[in-house]
């Protein structure tokens, strides 16, 4: 790069100007991720627009780390963006507005300009297919108080959580309750996601009916577009983005989980994606095609020592392996597809044989699609009188 175009991207790019952080501490934006030395003030030169800003503390020698603290940013061009270290909590706090306006100048005189790492602008092409669809909006309606996101936030939440052998997993992997470092988590709460119901209940209804509305997620699907999401399909896709970053980068099982639900919610749809929300659905299936295949490159491991996705929660006998095997012999199989949407679902696929090794071939003859026994993403089926109360 010519001196000139750095300068130019130095000026009107965001800075992000951290002081006082400790040598050894993790800090990241986006996909890149920054080990801190003794002259580390900071990332310049980043592309305006919405980022992902996450750290996680370390002992002395640099060998354990804390669970990550992370926040959102939708930043203008030339914005500066200003924390300083607390040594007593450990973490990245606001300076007051005096000395956030001094160092602002001081960082537009160029005075940190030296200590200050170069965002890598060849990996912000793989940062913006993962967050295409988070927007400012998206992240003020997500966000929680204080906009920190952290597993330490989240552990009676995720207590409370019924969890399969995965999340179990998981739930270890991410160090729950396991920090040796308080940051006053009975004060803060998590993410304000969308409730996505697991099991749709109705009052009203033949069980018949019941049975129809829990086999094909279309109807609920439609109810949260228009009662949640203000009948925006792309907010639905900004939070399934937001969840997935939050999850991936910043180690937030409660992002996980919803994550889940709305993979769940999706996936459970029979009718949408032929007759009414086919476009959704085409952005959908690039929305996790672009995740998996960041999430499972297998180079992709951070400095905490985590891969990025664990094959153990991948594994064949997984709530996504069933859901796309439903999902694939639906669309697969029809008689009229939408072009776009089959030629990403072929690309999805195929992205799940070859670097999971996963096959989809019917195991059952029944609908093309087979649950274990007590899977918790079987079909409900209402046995039910007609004259019986739903609940």
């Amino acid at each position: 790069m010519d001196p000139e175009t750095a300068l130019e991207l130095v000026k009107h790019g965001v800075t992000l100007l951290f002081l006082d952080v400790p040598q050894y501490t993790l800090v990241a934006i986006d996909t890149q991720m920054f080990s801190v030395g003794p002259a580390f003030k900071g990332i310049k030169m980043i592309p305006p627009g919405t980022h992902f800003v996450y750290y996680s503390s370390s002992s002395r020698d640099g060998k354990e780390f804390s669970p990550i603290i992370g926040f959102f940013t939708d930043a203008g061009s030339s914005e500066v963006i200003i924390r300083k270290w607390d040594q007593h909590e450990e973490r990245l706090v606001k300076v007051s507005e005096e000395e956030e306006e001094r160092y602002r100048q001081a960082v537009k005189n160029l005075e940190f300009d030296r200590q200050l790492g170069p965002y890598n602008l060849s990996h912000y092409e793989d940062w913006k297919r993962l967050s295409n669809f988070i927007t400012k909006s998206v992240i003020e309606r997500l966000e929680p108080i204080g906009g920190e996101i952290t597993v330490e936030c989240e552990n009676e939440t995720v207590r409370n959580t019924f969890k399969m052998t995965m999340e179990e997993a998981l739930d270890k992997q991410l160090k729950v309750g396991n920090s040796a470092t308080s940051i006053g988590k009975s004060q803060r709460k998590g993410c304000y996601y969308t409730s996505i119901p697991r099991v749709v209940k109705c009052k009203g209804i033949s069980g018949q009916e019941l049975t129809s509305l829990n086999l094909d997620k279309t109807q609920l699907l439609e109810t949260l577009l228009a009662k949640d999401y203000g009948g925006s399909e792309d907010l639905l896709l900004g939070e399934l983005q937001f969840a997935f970053v939050s999850f991936l980068m910043g180690q937030s099982l409660e992002a996980f989980l919803q994550w889940k639900s709305l993979v769940s919610l999706l996936f459970g749809c029979t009718e949408a994606p032929f007759r009414t929300r086919t476009l959704l659905f085409t952005k959908f299936v690039k929305v996790i095609y672009n995740q998996l295949k960041y999430g499972l490159q297998k180079d992709h491991v951070d400095e905490t020592g985590s891969a990025l996705l664990d094959d153990s929660w991948l594994s064949a006998d997984s709530f996504l392996h069933h859901l796309c095997k439903g999902f694939f012999s639906s669309l697969l199989d029809g008689s009229v597809v939408d072009g776009d949407l089959l030629k990403w679902t072929r690309k999805f696929k195929e992205l799940l044989e070859n670097n999971l090794g996963w096959e989809f071939q019917q195991s059952s003859a029944v609908d093309g699609i087979y649950f274990e026994e007590n899977d918790e993403f079987a079909p409900v089926v209402e046995m039910l009188d007609d004259e019986a109360p739903v609940v």
